[in-house]
């Protein structure tokens, strides 16, 4: 079958470990099933994949993607849950929960082979296109704002780096429910995109907010972090679930953590209860939808993992089978 796959390791040009072309079909294990792609999309955790972020080389060749909707093999239309191994289901007693891409290949395949329970109805509101977009950016969204901020709708939550997969997710997210949600990029058209998506006020990165606000959801790192801290109220939180501009900031900044009371909280992912409820909020009569930067054929996915290393997205960069 046609899969986009890493097929070695660069962790400086990352695009030169991606190849396209034949990989085996997926083979059968206990309590697993096989579902037919219809579309997946892009993470910036596919590109950590190929610079050697969290996949070993012993695992190569590995098909990359952690996100898919299809059709599983009784023909109903279905969502991925990418993280593998939740609650013990589809993996051998003692191994830990994983991401696809980490230990088992992924979704950039005309196939891919995940546990029974990983798989959810697909909304019959949303395309496969769209649907793609939520296991992992909006998933991740999702977690971060409704179970690790604290934050309540009438609430104030700032989020960095606008235009990205989870950015964008938490600011449709955010507003859908009653949250003021402000946002941050470098890009004035992505600052304009940002508030069409219902952020009240976008700004320039270490611009001064209006308010300050409850809490901060950060997936850029180090280029932000101390702007986090500084829109936080007394008592605030930022939420960490990515470092896109590096995990190190130049100053962690403990003293206005400790005198502001302030608390860092990191998410990752989310789980399948989490997902249910996610995807229950979208593709309804008025419920909310994925923002779409591009689709892709997947035999065009050297070209989608371009645009996402550069950074020219706004929302999620879909491939197509």
């Amino acid at each position: 079958m046609f899969a986009a796959y890493a097929a070695r390791i660069d962790a400086e040009k990352p695009l030169d470990a991606l190849e396209l072309g034949e990989r085996p079909e997926p083979g059968e294990r206990p309590g697993w099933t096989t579902v037919t792609v219809r579309a997946a999309s892009i993470n910036h955790h596919d590109l950590w994949s190929l610079r050697g972020v969290g996949l070993d080389a012993g695992a190569l060749p590995m098909i990359l993607g952690c996100d898919a909707a299809g059709v599983d093999e009784d023909g109903n239309e279905v969502v991925v849950h990418g993280v593998v191994g939740e609650q013990g289901y589809g993996v051998d007693a003692g191994e830990r929960p994983t991401i696809l891409t980490e230990k088992y290949q992924g979704t950039f395949a005309e196939r891919v082979s995940v546990p029974r329970w990983n798989l959810l109805p697909k909304p019959a509101g949303l395309s496969f296109e769209e649907a793609a977009c939520l296991p992992t950016a909006w998933l991740t969204a999702y977690r971060m704002l409704f179970v690790k901020s604290g934050v309540r709708p009438g609430g104030s939550v700032l989020v960095q780096g606008a235009g990205g997969g989870v950015a964008t997710a938490a600011i449709v997210l955010g507003t859908a429910a009653g949250v003021r949600v402000y946002a941050s990029s470098r890009d004035e058209g992505k600052r304009a995109r940002a508030e069409e998506l219902g952020a009240v006020a976008a700004v320039a990165p270490g611009e001064r907010l209006p308010t300050r606000v409850d809490a901060v959801l950060e997936t850029v790192g180090a280029a932000t972090w101390s702007h986090s801290l500084r829109s936080l109220r007394p008592g605030g939180t930022v939420v960490v679930a990515g470092a896109t501009s590096g995990p190190n900031p130049s100053a962690v900044e403990l003293n206005r953590i400790f005198f502001l009371q302030l608390s860092v909280v990191g998410s990752t992912m989310g789980t399948k209860g989490e997902f249910a409820d996610l995807l229950g909020m979208c593709g309804g009569a008025g419920g909310v939808r994925p923002v779409i930067d591009r689709v892709y054929p997947l035999a065009e996915a050297r070209e989608a993992f371009a645009r996402v290393e550069a950074g020219g997205q706004f929302g999620k960069v879909v491939l197509t089978v």
